[in-house]
């Protein structure tokens, strides 16, 4: 446990049976993704050295000291621990498992600088602790990570793919950055100008790992705003615009005489896997990538 997530101090109580620790996770880079469970009622001291951590129960409950008293946790909501700062949970009950997601501090500083204001924000000073997921953008970001704990069980393709974790790390970040705060991240929504710098960027270099971060930095805004300027000034999300412009360069490959595969095509364009990029593909085309070959 402690080489996944934090050193702590663990205490069980008297009398109670010792711990039987479940743990699997998935390594994002910035961002680690995991089951953890102890199995029996236990007590966790940590200090979260250089990381936040946001532990949602999935069973039974967890109870923890916050700055302003206790705070409890069950299914449907989350309770958010912040970096280098001593903590104490109380009671994590016997049946309590939860899904938690561990942020890198200097990283989400600089992901949230990016995503919710255009001065620089310390991630600390705005998380809650607490998050309801049961609703709204927190319903919707407890879904993304769920997802992607889907993989707990076969993360090798994630090992290999800098590329797509990078992305994936950026969308969890995303999302949990609106959702913890809503009301932030306001500001002009971008003019034509700010969206065409976005537009151009993509335009020169479609297979960079784009992020939403990314995009609205050039737009020198937030996400909130830069979606709502894409939406008003080029008809489409940024990520739909994005889209378009990779399944366009990888028409020209296959159309022309490239001698790379349908896979390879895909991968040069930055989609994540070849089966995404077929689906893609014939939605956008009304044929397969082969069919076009053929």
């Amino acid at each position: 446990m402690a080489d996944a997530y934090f050193p702590h101090e663990l205490t069980v109580p008297a009398g109670r049976r010792e711990p039987r620790l479940t743990l699997q996770t998935l390594d994002l880079g910035p961002v680690l993704i995991g089951y953890v469970g102890w199995g029996a009622d236990v007590q966790v001291e940590c200090d979260y050295p250089s990381a936040h951590e946001v532990n949602m129960p999935l069973t039974g409950h967890l109870v923890s000291r916050g700055r302003h008293g206790t705070v409890t946790s069950v299914n449907g909501q989350a309770s958010v621990f912040r970096a280098d700062t001593p903590s104490l949970i109380s009671h994590w009950d016997a049946t309590c498992t939860v899904l938690g997601v561990k942020f890198d501090r200097g990283w989400l500083d600089r992901e949230a600088e990016r995503i919710l204001a255009l001065e620089p924000v310390r991630a600390a000073a705005v998380l809650p602790e607490q998050l309801g997921v049961d609703g709204g953008l927190g319903r919707d970001w407890r879904r993304l990570v769920g997802g992607l704990a889907g993989q707990l069980h076969g993360p090798q393709f994630f090992a290999d793919q800098p590329v797509v974790r990078e992305q994936l790390a950026g969308a969890v970040a995303a999302g949990f950055l609106l959702a913890s705060c809503p009301d932030r991240g306001t500001g002009p929504v971008p003019r034509p100008r700010a969206v065409g710098r976005v537009l151009d960027a993509i335009r020169d270099d479609p297979a960079r790992a784009w992020t939403a971060a990314d995009m609205a930095s050039l737009a020198g805004t937030s996400v909130r705003r830069m979606q709502e300027g894409f939406r008003e000034w080029a008809g489409c999300s940024p990520t739909e615009h994005l889209v378009g412009v990779r399944l366009q360069r990888a028409r020209a490959d296959i159309e022309g005489d490239t001698g790379l595969s349908v896979s390879e095509v895909a991968a040069r364009w930055g989609f994540s896997s070849a089966s995404r990029f077929a689906a893609a593909y014939r939605r956008r085309y009304g044929c397969s990538p082969s069919e076009t070959r053929r």
